[in-house]
């Protein structure tokens, strides 16, 4: 299993933002499922207010591996004015971007098989026609492909 290591990744803003996402831990829950976390520590963002990422990994009572990857964007209010104290309350998270890809893989499924159906799917959420590299290391190419999760 592959250590459980920083991700680096780039936004869809229209001057795009590298974010990186630190490890916060891998649990084991009471279903079995494994969940690795990570989110990004930025100084100046509430910890409520900082990007997530969560991948599971589970076998379901099929045999079939239910594997996840979740991507969790906070945005914050805006705050504006102050009361007749001259106070200004700190501003809390508005609300929460979320997406969420998840495969289903018959235990009887390969590795090639899996790359090529999450390669797919990435390939049509981004509108590639053309040939692309399939990436192959990393944490989710890794869950989604070798059913490999991180410690």
């Amino acid at each position: 299993m592959g250590q459980q290591a920083n991700i680096t990744a780039f936004d869809g803003a229209t001057t795009p933002v590298s974010h990186t996402l630190v490890g916060d831990g891998v649990y084991r829950d009471k279903d079995g499922t494994i969940r690795a976390t990570w989110k990004e520590q930025l100084s100046t963002v509430p910890d409520a207010a900082q990007v997530r990422v969560t991948m599971t990994k589970r076998k379901l009572p099929s045999g079939v591996w239910r594997v996840s990857q979740r991507t969790e964007v906070p945005v914050m209010e805006s705050v504006s004015g102050q009361n007749s104290s001259g106070y200004t309350a700190p501003p809390k998270v508005a609300f929460v971007d979320t997406v969420e890809v998840v495969g289903f893989f018959h235990e009887r499924s390969t590795q090639a098989s899996r790359r090529l159906c999450r390669q797919l799917s990435i390939n049509v959420g981004n509108n590639v026609s053309t040939s692309v590299a399939p990436a192959s290391t990393g944490p989710s190419p890794e869950l989604f492909d070798q059913l490999v999760q991180v410690t």
